[in-house]
């Protein structure tokens, strides 16, 4: 009696397909690489199915140690280097540049544990409204998503062979912040994640309002008809108040996905502009110093000066091209709706489309972390903000330097 049904299990369990990466067909698929590593730095203590989140106690007793452990290690950290003295720097700025890495790296690794219930919360919502977008799109999705987020950690994760030091406390130093680094850039890859699908959310919409639009262009001569006046369109009212309901669920998506995210990726900003703005002072001070090829220590300072700039700057273009992007998506389906206001004649399908409109006016879907909007005008205010304190610095190092030379040269003529 029981025997088909176990063979129905059987044929399931064969049926469910196998992850492939670039080839994803779900929001679960597309988000594995990024869950997977979150899971391993003790980021993700959930327990998915087909459709659901849930807290799994083992991976939250797991997180909460993590997390712990590696918090009263920074303040370990932070102790040694400004009250103890025991971890000296040869100047000022890089005793400023670590102060700014632990504190900002700790406080990211806090919220990110406080905020768990409201994350999963966030998850189980984009999964549900993304299960109505098609294959292809989490295919064209996954090219990006998969590319950065397994690229992306296996390069991080490759620079923890710099870790290695005969002195243990210097080796400890590395670790925790090879892990804060590792941390920082999951956090901000599964923000960029989620702006993604919520963009292919409005893109989705936007598509429809298009093809509702041809249809209200194809069926304007049938008005006329008296069936068509009684029923007034039914089938395309059902699909703008079909999409009217998609787009407020979505916007309110949004909207707690700023909530939950906003101070981390305030942190995040702060932290990016400080690491480039720390990273090319040093690089200009070591270039003052003269370039030695014979000093391959000096080479290796270079490089990692360089290799930071890069990344950071990487990191945050490709966060504000995805919120840019996301954002115009997101105001696109207002001028498709007028597209569709001024095509139709129908009167009620012209108010259900005023209603939308004014709902669109009245959702402000921006991507923002408390108040400040990310958007490229952020990006421009980053790299003008750097770019005049480093001609600062210059025009300092240079006048500097001249007055040093003067300086010798009047002393040599005194003797």
């Amino acid at each position: 009696m029981f025997t088909p049904s176990l063979k129905q299990g059987r044929a399931k369990g064969k049926v469910r397909k196998k992850w492939r990466p670039f080839r994803a067909t779900d929001f679960q698929s597309l988000m594995l690489p990024c869950f997977l590593f979150c899971r391993l730095l003790g980021l993700f203590p959930y327990k998915t199915d087909t459709s659901v989140f849930e807290i799994s106690k083992p991976r939250y007793v797991v997180a909460t140690i993590v997390i712990c452990f590696f918090t009263i290690s920074g303040l370990i950290i932070l102790y040694q280097i400004d009250i103890s003295s025991y971890i000296k720097f040869e100047g000022v700025p890089g005793a400023l540049q670590c102060n700014c890495y632990y504190i900002l790296g700790g406080f990211i690794a806090i919220i990110t544990f406080i905020l768990t219930r409201p994350r999963m919360h966030l998850l189980q919502t984009l999964m549900e409204i993304s299960s109505k977008l098609p294959p292809e799109t989490f295919q064209k999705l996954s090219k990006l998503i998969h590319a950065k987020d397994i690229f992306g950690f296996f390069f991080l994760l490759g620079q923890a062979s710099n870790c290695f030091s005969p002195s243990l406390n210097d080796a400890a130093l590395k670790i925790l912040a090879t892990y804060i680094t590792l941390l920082v850039f999951q956090m901000d890859m599964l923000y960029m994640n989620c702006v993604c699908v919520l963009k292919a959310c409005f893109k989705q919409i936007n598509d429809n309002l298009v093809n509702l639009r041809e249809l209200v262009v194809s069926d304007e001569p049938h008005l006329l008809r008296r069936v068509y006046h009684e029923q007034r369109n039914p089938f395309l009212l059902m699909e703008l108040k079909a999409l009217k309901k998609r787009h407020l669920i979505v916007s309110d998506a949004l909207q707690l996905l700023n909530a939950i995210f906003s101070l981390q990726l305030l942190a995040t900003i702060v932290m990016t502009f400080a690491e480039i703005t720390f990273s090319l002072y040093f690089y200009i001070v070591q270039w003052q110093g003269g370039i030695s090829i014979i000093n391959l220590e000096k080479q290796i300072w270079y490089m990692y000066f360089i290799t930071s700039i890069a990344y950071y700057s990487i990191k945050i273009t490709i966060i504000v091209w995805a919120c840019e992007t996301g954002k115009d998506q997101a105001l696109e389906i207002g001028t498709t709706i007028h597209d569709v206001l001024i095509s139709t004649s129908d009167k009620q399908i012209k108010d259900e489309l005023q209603l939308f409109s004014l709902q669109i006016l009245h959702r402000e879907n921006t991507f923002s972390a408390k108040g400040l909007c990310v958007d490229a005008t952020l990006l421009t205010a980053i790299v003008g903000s750097i770019t005049t304190y480093l001609l600062i610095l210059i025009q300092f190092l240079v006048t500097k330097n001249s007055c040093g030379n003067k300086s010798s040269a009047n002393a040599t003529y005194a003797v």
